[in-house]
Parts: C-alpha cells; structure tokens; sequence
C-alpha cells in the first residue's frame, strides 16, 4: 500500500443489523486513499464505475475496477486501497439475508443487469423504512447474487519471508523475464527450495503465480482502458498476438471480447 495515501475512514453501514433493512448502500469518490484493514457483520459488494481498487483478503490480493465486482461475506478481514479518483459504489447485505450467497470472497465478471439493480438500490433516499417496490428490487438484487461465479482473478500472497520478498519483486516488475533461478540466487536458496516454497505457500508454481499476476495487471489496465498493444508491451510481451494469447488460454476470451462483454 501507499504510505502517502490518507485513511479512509470505515462506514457504518457494514455495522447495521436489521433485518427491515435488506440491502444498504452508498457511493462516493475516493481518491489516493486507504481503509484499513476490517470486518463488519453485513456482506458487502464493492464496485467502481471508475478508477482501480486493490483489495487484500486472506493473504489474497483483488483488484476491482469497472470490469468487476468483488464479493465479500460478513465478518471477514479486509484492507482497500483506491488509485487516484475511484467512483465507488457499494451495497451492503444484512446477515438474515446472506444464506443462499457464496461464503468465500472473489471478484466476478459483473453483468450490466447487477449493476443496474445495485444503482437503483444505492439511489433509494430512505434508509429507515423500504417501500414493497424496493423490497422486491432487493429481492431480485439477491437473486442475481446468489448467481454469482469467480474469475480467475486473484493473486495469493505470503507471510513467509523468504518468498515474500521474492513476491515482492515480482510485483515492482511486472515484465520482469527473469527465471526463477535468478530469483532463488539472489534470494539465497536453490530453485528447488523457491519452487516448492510457491507452491506450498501460493498453491501454485512460480510460472503460474507469474501468469497470474500479468492478468491481474492486464485487467486492471483494461478497465483504466488502456490499449491492448500497450498493455502487451508494457507487461513484458514482445507482441501483442502473444499477449492476446495468453489471456484468452486463461480467461476464455480475448481482451477485447472482456471488455466488450463488461459492456453490454
């Protein structure tokens, strides 16, 4: 995280047990800030119709922009941070409510129907009292939540020191080439050691942690609309065909079809 980055302050509206009240939301811009890590008893969908959040969850790092939403079930740790100017639009679900959605955190491709429903619900004037219009929007918000399926977009992180600075590396160079035999060199062990250190702690190999993190950078600068070719270059690819081929392998689409589906 950014140490210049000011502390944003958690709202409330996490906090608020009531079942009269389904589903609560806000919006606002945030700018170079971050909220520090916390848990509230409401589940919570964080999106942005603009601008780049990261959020840590578990040892696991989300980015949400404006092609994806993030889920988050009650009373789980969690850290935000926003880049610059984000519009932020976020919901919050009461405990009564949460039975039939999921019970772990992920990001999800976000379809324009959820978004419409989460505007009209953050555009209710009362939160005291819910008409039985609102009530059946929030009946179909849930349902359309309960729908809901990962992306392959997440990157786990580490406590681990040893391979938490090789991490970290990684993430300051995101079109690094290096091999993993640079990187146990100058972090003192064997590539045998590093290799099983990712995938003991990380779940994954390194070439597969490093994929990883190249979507998830690719991603975020798809929804800051940034052109294919130079997201290609800029993360390390000598062409962009090898760029598009990388993504669609993994994600089952080309960078255009992504954001042409998130736009629908």
């Amino acid at each position: 995280m950014n140490n210049d980055n000011q502390t944003y302050k958690v709202v409330d509206f996490g906090f608020q047990i009531n079942s009269a009240l389904p589903v609560t939301g806000y919006t606002e811009t945030v700018t170079n800030a971050v909220c520090l890590s916390h848990s509230h008893p409401r589940a919570q969908l964080i999106y942005a119709t603009s601008g780049v959040m990261n959020v840590v969850v578990d040892n696991q790092i989300w980015v949400v922009n404006p092609l994806q939403g993030l889920w988050i079930p009650g009373n789980t740790e969690h850290q935000v941070s926003f880049q610059k100017d984000v519009k932020l639009y976020s919901v919050f679900i009461d405990p009564a409510f949460t039975a039939d959605l999921p019970t772990v955190s992920f990001s999800f491709d976000i379809s324009v129907f959820l978004k419409q429903l989460l505007f009209k619900i953050i555009s209710f004037e009362s939160i005291d009292v819910i008409t039985p219009s609102q009530k059946r929007i929030m009946d179909v918000f849930l349902d359309e939540m309960a729908l809901i399926e990962p992306s392959a977009t997440f990157l786990p992180t580490t406590n681990h020191l040893r391979l938490k600075n090789v991490v970290q590396l990684l993430l300051n160079d995101v079109a690094s080439r290096y091999t993993i035999d640079y990187y146990a060199e100058i972090s003192s062990m064997s590539s045998r050691t590093l290799s099983r250190l990712f995938i003991r702690e990380l779940g994954m190999n390194f070439s597969d942690w490093r994929i990883r993190l190249k979507l998830l950078e690719a991603i975020k600068r798809l929804g800051e609309k940034q052109s294919v070719k130079e997201i290609a270059f800029d993360l390390g690819y000598e062409t962009t065909s090898a760029f598009i081929f990388m993504f669609k392998k993994h994600l089952g689409k080309t960078p255009s079809t992504y954001i042409l589906e998130s736009n629908e």
